[in-house]
């Protein structure tokens, strides 16, 4: 460690042209839905278990998670106990997704993922994505086990997004891909799906994971979504091997998993968040998430990026700093 990092305003440059290699997929079988929520489909088995709510498209430009939704609502996927509803939230933005511009689209008005909380749900404030949640709130209040689907603009390591509770860590852990599980705190603007209601109360037994799968737009984020949705599904024996579903990896450390490549599971905790006070906050360097830096000043040792937004807008999270644990 050596110089503290730079905290100099610079002129932000404009976002770079991001390619998208996969295509939207056509949700026209599941807007209407089968419950009381257009865009959520429930199946229920005969055999008892918990509700288990697979989301995508919190952020309606992120594909991958919706694309694995689809591949699976197509190939006829059905729990084996218990309830598994698959739901597509954001769809308003969805529909405008451009891939000449696949950045505008995150959200109309406002981001879906900073809203769950009672008192902005029960206020009397408007928005598109204020109105979509409230009306997805009664369904999401029955949900036991929730896997909220996401993707990231900027190069980083998947990972999945445990909150703080221990609860939320054993199931992130216990999902297996992405390997690296953070936990956190979530973000100052505002909280998310995952931050909700009996999910982040320690002793109730809801719990929920984000997982953010790779990089928007690209195959691989769509292979650890598909990857993260089976690890769930066949940890709470919701399925057997279904033909839809990838292989289970081995997921020990130093051991390779069946495409032959190593896997380790780490865990690390959010020591710090930090949060752009002002639209021209920028790095020195265009870090990428799971750098460990060892040539600047952290606040510890082996000082994990988590998720650095190279263009973050004015109160918005750039960069959560994290160390490692023991699991």
């Amino acid at each position: 460690m050596s110089e503290p990092i730079d905290t100099t305003l610079h002129a932000q440059p404009p976002l770079p042209q991001f390619k998208v290699e996969i295509t939207p997929p056509d949700l026209t079988p599941w807007l209407e839905g089968n419950t009381a929520v257009p865009g959520f489909t429930s199946f229920v088995a005969a055999e008892p278990g918990p509700h288990v709510a697979l989301v995508a498209l919190t952020h309606g430009n992120e594909l991958a998670g919706a694309i694995v939704l689809d591949r699976l609502l197509r190939a006829g996927l059905r729990p084996a106990r218990g309830r598994l509803t698959f739901g597509f939230a954001n769809l308003a933005a969805f529909a405008r997704f451009d891939a000449n511009h696949p950045t505008a689209s995150r959200f109309l008005d406002e981001d879906m993922n900073r809203l769950w909380d009672a008192a902005i749900l029960d206020g009397p404030r408007r928005s598109s994505e204020l109105d979509r949640a409230r009306q997805m709130r009664g369904l999401i209040d029955t949900v036991e086990v929730l896997l909220d689907l996401h993707s990231m603009l900027w190069p980083s390591d998947p990972l999945i997004l445990s909150g703080q509770t221990a609860k939320g860590r054993a199931l992130a852990q216990a999902i297996g891909q992405p390997p690296l599980v953070v936990a956190d705190a979530g973000h100052v603007s505002g909280p998310r799906m995952i931050d909700y209601g009996r999910f982040s109360v320690p002793d109730a037994p809801a719990v929920a994971n984000l997982v953010e799968a790779g990089q928007h737009w690209h195959p691989d984020a769509v292979a650890m979504a598909l990857a993260s949705v089976a690890g769930l599904l066949r940890h709470l024996g919701m399925v057997g091997g279904h033909a839809a579903l990838p292989p289970s990896p081995v997921a020990q450390s130093g051991v390779p998993t069946q495409s032959g490549a190593p896997t380790r599971r780490r865990l690390a905790e959010v020591t710090m968040t930090v949060t752009a006070a002002t639209a021209g906050f920028a790095f020195v360097q265009e870090f990428r998430g799971g750098d460990v830096p060892t040539e600047i000043r952290t606040p510890h040792d082996d000082c994990l990026l988590v998720m650095p937004s190279l263009r973050p807008s004015r109160g918005h999270t750039a960069v959560r700093l994290a160390r490692f644990v023991t699991p």
